[in-house]
């Protein structure tokens, strides 16, 4: 037990001087690179992960008592939900799993049972973990990877032959000539015989709606000591062989017990679910009978992770008390309160997102760091066109995805993918042909004849933008 919390301890340690420097300002200055507006959703969730943060450094009595205020953030679609969730793990380094409410059922029903979604997490805690001690690994692996080329390359001389004789020597020297090349990539294209382990575990299928992982079962960890391992062949480029053989050297490196063992712990103390769509599986005066008859039951299964179980998947029992939970949806025709009243409860922080302005479009279009103005400009710089807008051109942009949003269907910043595809057409189309190593400019111009005639004919706008 001892050691067990001194692990635990170690692991509570890395997490802490991670999250140290991530201050709610700093949370929202990160944010701010990357969604324009919704200053009231940003700084919730920014105090909502610095308080992870306090929560690791209070006594461990306390510790286990302080909940983390769940969220539901509410607003129409395109207008940064999800963006907002997603940035903040990235800026946490925290495992992120979006789910959509409307993909489960209730228990009985056929289709995923919501303890799936913490199932998924955990998978996604192990998985980054394990990419993280890959790359702690990696340089001591490439060594040896080195060397197992070399090996087919250069043979060995017999360990019959004394250490200092001339064959030996010249066996050396040639060695280090091959080396030499091997590390300029000189010999990159050249064809050689490796040797791969592959595991002979049987692929083995469950009947009915419950599969191996939902019993927490880890079918290739029972038939892993009693199947043997067998050695396979294959003939590939040296620049192949490299990445093969770094995968199964750093898999040999890797403890996986501890992968294991910190993948869980991030995921029941950093983990983030986003549960997309919540609104749909809120009832409004449903009859319990027809398509909405498990709503209420999907509501009931949800409550208990979210409240705070012990869910088991194949690496081990996952506690769920400390995993943030942010829920998301329009909620047009229901309304929060639609939801049950205990679900309700788990959920005690609401925040409403606006609508995005023109304006708003704008700086989409202009200010983040991945704006999809700038994502066009790479994709044609690949084919040589220089891709230059005029900014009253941008402004036009912003009117007409504005003005679509507003006549027809407000999808909020999807929208501008939309008109921006049906802007570009002709030259995506062209540039590989026509417009190599030459630059392009959009006018506000271009933008008025190419768009404004689609825009104001609320078919035409219907249907292509």
């Amino acid at each position: 037990m001892a050691a067990q919390n001194g692990v635990e301890k170690k692991l509570f340690e890395k997490i802490s001087r991670k999250m140290a420097v991530l201050t709610p300002q700093q949370i929202v200055k990160e944010l701010n690179k990357y969604i324009i507006g919704q200053d009231e959703a940003k700084k919730v969730v920014a105090i909502a992960l610095r308080n992870r943060w306090r929560r690791l450094l209070v006594p461990e009595q306390m510790r286990e008592e302080i909940m983390p205020n769940n969220i539901i953030l509410i607003g129409p679609t395109g207008v940064g939900k999800t963006e907002i969730a997603r940035r903040l793990a990235r800026i946490a380094n925290a495992p992120f799993l979006k789910v959509e409410a409307t993909k489960f059922t209730e228990v009985g029903y056929v289709g995923r049972d919501v303890e799936s979604m913490v199932r998924d997490l955990v998978d996604l805690a192990v998985s980054m973990v394990k990419q993280q001690k890959t790359e702690e690994v990696r340089k001591a692996a490439e060594k040896v990877v080195e060397e197992r080329i070399l090996d087919l390359l250069v043979p060995p001389p017999p360990t019959t032959l004394s250490f200092g004789t001339v064959e030996d020597e010249t066996t050396q020297n040639t060695r280090e000539v091959f080396r030499q090349k091997l590390r300029a990539g000189e010999l990159d294209d050249r064809a050689i015989e490796i040797e791969l382990t592959r595991e002979q575990v049987p692929t083995m299928h469950m009947m009915g709606p419950i599969g191996l992982d939902e019993l927490g079962i880890n079918i290739q960890e029972i038939f892993s000591g009693v199947f043997p391992k067998k050695r396979k062949k294959r003939r590939v480029t040296i620049a192949e062989a490299r990445s093969l053989l770094l995968n199964e050297e750093s898999e040999k490196m890797i403890d996986m017990d501890a992968v294991v063992q910190e993948a869980l712990f991030l995921a029941q103390t950093s983990g983030i679910i986003f549960i997309d769509e919540i609104d749909k599986i809120a009832t409004t005066g449903s009859t319990g009978s027809g398509p909405d008859v498990s709503r209420q039951g999907v509501q009931r299964d949800l409550l208990p992770i979210v409240e705070g179980t012990t869910v088991s998947t194949k690496y081990g029992p996952v506690k769920t008390d400390h995993i943030l939970f942010i829920a998301s949806g329009a909620f047009h025709v229901a309304k929060p309160s639609d939801l049950i009243p205990e679900l309700q409860g788990r959920f005690p922080i609401r925040v409403e997102l606006h609508s995005l302005t023109e304006e708003d479009f704008y700086k989409i279009l202009t200010i983040p760091e991945n704006a999809l103005i700038k994502q066009y400009q790479a994709l044609l710089k690949t084919e040589g066109v220089t891709l230059q807008f005029d900014d009253d051109a941008i402004r036009e942009i912003a009117r007409i995805a504005a003005y679509v949003n507003e006549e027809i269907t407000n999808i909020g910043a999807r929208r501008l993918h939309t008109v921006l595809s049906t802007l570009l057409e002709d030259i995506l189309f062209n540039a590989p042909d026509n417009l190599e190593d030459s630059t392009v400019r959009i006018t506000k111009e271009q933008v008025t004849e190419k768009l404004s005639s689609i825009a104001q004919d609320e078919d035409l706008s219907k249907y292509i933008l």
